[in-house]
């Protein structure tokens, strides 16, 4: 599969000012977590992002997005009907072909030359399948993540077959149902934030929509759990690290990370150095 569009929501009205956060990147160039997440996209030759929203902020997202304003489509969910409701809403601009799956309130930091994106895009295309990124995560951040279990492929030290996803399990619950031969203790698989799927997924969303109450919201994670039931799908551990912005000190801790992965490794040392020998 070779996605050229992505999709990336930005609607929650508890994270949605998340991606207009102003950032200093790992060059030491002062922009948006926006800006730096459509950089890797583009980079990894996605051609377009629809970026889903709530109403009223589009002028907002097209300063944030800097000089990729152009390659942008904005949808608007109306009514927060949850995360799977606002991946729907992108099937017309997607159609029947693959697309990156983005969420907006995180950032990714390679450790190797190669983005995140672009590993996993390489990956969809080098398997011809769906794939979602994963990373190993310990138990007491489960809450914030669905978690996978899977079987390993014999000699392939990244990808693994996905055959169970539950949403936030409790650590009881993951001990039980998604333990991963040759990862630490208490450590499970969990979502990257970072997934190439394909038009299938919008038809099963429509599917599972259609018998919602109207009080209810939909999440993303039945539609890829009944997704792995039905047909191969790859869970790819990235050399890489997610960075949830919505989490207390996230986005410090993005920051930080930016700082030491670029050329001003040896000045934020020093800063956080002095920081910690200041007296209080």
């Amino acid at each position: 599969m070779v996605p050229t569009k992505a999709v990336l929501t930005a609607a929650n009205p508890a994270e949605q000012h998340l991606p207009l956060q102003t950032i200093t990147d790992a060059n030491g160039e002062t922009k948006t977590a926006l800006q730096i997440i459509l950089e890797d996209l583009f980079a990894a030759g996605l051609e377009s992002v629809a970026i889903v929203i709530a109403p009223g902020s589009e002028e907002a997202y097209l300063r944030a997005a800097g000089p990729h304003a152009d390659k942008l489509v904005f949808i608007e969910q109306a009514t927060p009907k949850g995360y799977g409701h606002a991946v729907w809403l992108a099937r017309d601009y997607v159609g029947s072909n693959p697309f990156v799956l983005l969420v907006g309130d995180h950032l990714y930091l390679s450790h190797s030359g190669i983005s995140c994106v672009s590993q996993l895009v390489e990956m969809a295309k080098q398997h011809d399948t769906c794939v979602s990124a994963v990373q190993p995560t310990h138990e007491s951040q489960l809450h914030l993540y669905g978690t996978v279990g899977v079987t390993r492929i014999p000699g392939d030290k990244t990808a693994s077959e996905i055959n169970t996803i539950i949403e936030k399990p409790t650590p009881t619950r993951a001990e039980q149902d998604l333990i991963v031969p040759g990862l630490r203790h208490g450590n499970y698989l969990c979502f990257f934030g970072i997934h190439v799927l394909h038009g299938k997924v919008m038809e099963l969303l429509d599917q599972q929509l259609s018998s919602l109450a109207d009080n209810e919201t939909l999440g993303l994670t039945p539609t890829l759990a009944e997704l792995a039931n039905s047909e191969r799908y790859l869970a790819i551990e990235l050399d890489g690290t997610r960075f949830n912005l919505g989490e207390r000190y996230g986005l410090l801790r993005a920051q930080i990370a930016l700082g030491l992965a670029g050329p001003h490794r040896d000045e934020i040392l020093t800063s956080l150095i002095e920081l910690l020998a200041a007296k209080k």
